[in-house]
Parts: structure tokens; C-alpha cells; sequence
């Protein structure tokens, strides 16, 4: 067969597979049968798990993450993020263990959430604060983890964290310092595990989590004064209490991981009605591609109430 044959025989399969050698109604069942996206030559985003949606530090028998990455893959998601406050173990050989079961369970260890405070005057907890953080970056490199859940970390003026949701994230700064003194902590601390976040391939994600970064406004000032690709954000759908879409809006560019948060049953401190399809077109807008990850929040058992937001994200991700 010649050259000029073969050419015009592609040709043509290319047309007929884009529906230009079909008759109307044909054409409209190709496109019917094509995988989301597909015509846009986009994928959907990919739903992951936080082993949190399990456990809620209140559910015991859920504790276990490898429990939660077998609930996980039998549930039908596609990645899991692991709250490091919920692992009982952090030797290497556990770490390779839950790595292994995952990819054998065909999941993505997509996330690492982990918890920090630089917002005190004090230089020592501040120095505490970057060496653990530093130290979650390696347990992220250990199991494969691109992003790690970093937070500007709170006053700790609220009497409790159920006060603190009662006043909107909002509290006053410990006597003596002023958010301004705050910011410039944040910063320097973040600033101190970049070192560690390019030598390992992790790049923090900072959370609109109260504190400094309650706003979009507070975490954009962080995040712009680092100013490192290793340095970006982690967006939460459910910690906006005020004008949640418009700062949805600011942080999607910045995003390397999003939050969603349910509240199947009622929320544990308040429930949100999140517009999903509104939320997942401002992502595609910005063309986030990224993990979404559910952050399971209502009061409803989590074998029923994480599988019930697995289908509504799916929906509005598709």
C-alpha cells in the first residue's frame, strides 16, 4: 500500500471517529458514549478520602489508616489524604506498609494533613513548630506524598475550639502581639521549610484553616510573600463562613489540593450548603485538574455518609 493511501485511509478514520462521516443522530450517540470530558479534552478530577472523614477524632474504630484506605477503596475513591494527628505509628517500615497497601488497593496517596502554630512570640515553639514541619515533609517523601496541609496555626486565646466556631474563627491576638507581629512569624516560619519542601518534591499547601489564614486575604499575604512554587494553598470549601464563593474565587489559582467538606446528618459545628457544580465550574475556569478531597463532616455514620458525598462530589466533578 502506498504512502499517500495510508495517509488518506487516517484520514479518514480520524473523521469518521469525530463524527464527520455520520449522519446526525449517529453523531450525537458517539458523543453520548465518550468519557466525561471527552469532548472538551479534559479528564474529571479525581475524589480522594481523608482518613479524618473516618475517624473525626471521635469514631475509634476507624482510627487505623489502613482501615481507612481499605474503606476507601472499597467505597470507590480514587486517592487518600492521611491526617498525620490520626497515625499511631511513624517508623519507616509502617510507612512503607500503607504505601504498598494502597497502590496494591489501586489508590493514590494524594494528601498529608498536618497541624502547626507559628502565632506565638515566643522563638523557641516557633523553631518547634518549623522542625515539625519539616519532619512531616519527610513522612510525606516516605510514602509518596506530593502536598502537605500546612496551617498559620491560631492564638489560642478561644477557651476552646467549640468557642472559637462560635465566633466565626475570629479571636484576639495574645496580649502584647498583634497580627501584624503574626503574619511575620508565618512567613518566616514557612519560609524556614522551603529548604526541605524543594529537597524532597512536597510543596505545602496553606490552608484557609482560622487564624491568619481564616480569609482569603490573609492566606494570599503569606502566600505571596514567600513567594516559592514550593509554597501554595490548599483550598477548603467549608472554612469560607462569609462570602465563601467570592473567596473561593481569590485562592483557585494558588490551589495544589481542595478540601470539600459534607455534612451528611448535620454538621458537628455548622452546616454549609455548598454549591458543588458552582464550586467545580470556578475550579474548571482556573483550570484546577487537581484532587478533590472529601472531608467528611456530618454527624451521620461515616460507612453511609462518606459514600452518599463520594456520589454528590462525582456529580458535580464529572
Amino acid at each position: 500500500m502506498s504512502n499517500d493511501r495510508r495517509a488518506f485511509l487516517s484520514a479518514s478514520a480520524a473523521g469518521l471517529a469525530l463524527g464527520g462521516g455520520l449522519l446526525p443522530h449517529q453523531q450525537a450517540h458517539v458523543a453520548a458514549t465518550q468519557p466525561p470530558n471527552a469532548q472538551a479534552g479534559r479528564r474529571a478530577n479525581r475524589i480522594a478520602v481523608s482518613t479524618y472523614s473516618f475517624w473525626q477524632f471521635r469514631h475509634k474504630d476507624f482510627r487505623g489508616i489502613e482501615r481507612c484506605i481499605d474503606l476507601a477503596a472499597d467505597m470507590g475513591f480514587d486517592g487518600v489524604e492521611i491526617l498525620h494527628r490520626q497515625m499511631e505509628q511513624e517508623d519507616n517500615a509502617y510507612l512503607q506498609r500503607l504505601k504498598r497497601r494502597a497502590f496494591l488497593l489501586g489508590l493514590d496517596l494524594c494528601g498529608f494533613s498536618t497541624h502547626q502554630t507559628f502565632l506565638s512570640p515566643d522563638q523557641k515553639v516557633r523553631q518547634k513548630n518549623i522542625d515539625h514541619t519539616i519532619r512531616c515533609i519527610e513522612l510525606a517523601y516516605a510514602l509518596g506524598i506530593p502536598t502537605i496541609r500546612v496551617n498559620t496555626g491560631t492564638w489560642g486565646t478561644s477557651k476552646n475550639f467549640d468557642e472559637l466556631m462560635k465566633n466565626k474563627g475570629i479571636e484576639p491576638p495574645r496580649p502584647g502581639s498583634t497580627d501584624e507581629q503574626g503574619f511575620r512569624w508565618v512567613i518566616d516560619g514557612l519560609g524556614a521549610c522551603l529548604r526541605a519542601a524543594e529537597r524532597c518534591g512536597v510543596t505545602m499547601g496553606l490552608e484557609n484553616h482560622w487564624g491568619l489564614g481564616r480569609t482569603a486575604r490573609g492566606i494570599l499575604r503569606v502566600v505571596e510573600a514567600v513567594k516559592s512554587p514550593w509554597l501554595k494553598v490548599t483550598l477548603d470549601t467549608g472554612n469560607f463562613l462569609d462570602n465563601m464563593y467570592e473567596q473561593m474565587e481569590l485562592l483557585a489559582p494558588h490551589a495544589v489540593l481542595v478540601q470539600a467538606k459534607t455534612y451528611h446528618g448535620g454538621g458537628t459545628w455548622y452546616t454549609l450548603d455548598i454549591d458543588y457544580p458552582r464550586v467545580a465550574g470556578m475550579l474548571r475556569k482556573h483550570r484546577y485538574q487537581g484532587y478533590i478531597s472529601l472531608e467528611f463532616e456530618g454527624r451521620e455514620n461515616p460507612r453511609t455518609g462518606v459514600p452518599q458525598s463520594l456520589t454528590l462530589l462525582r456529580r458535580a466533578f464529572s
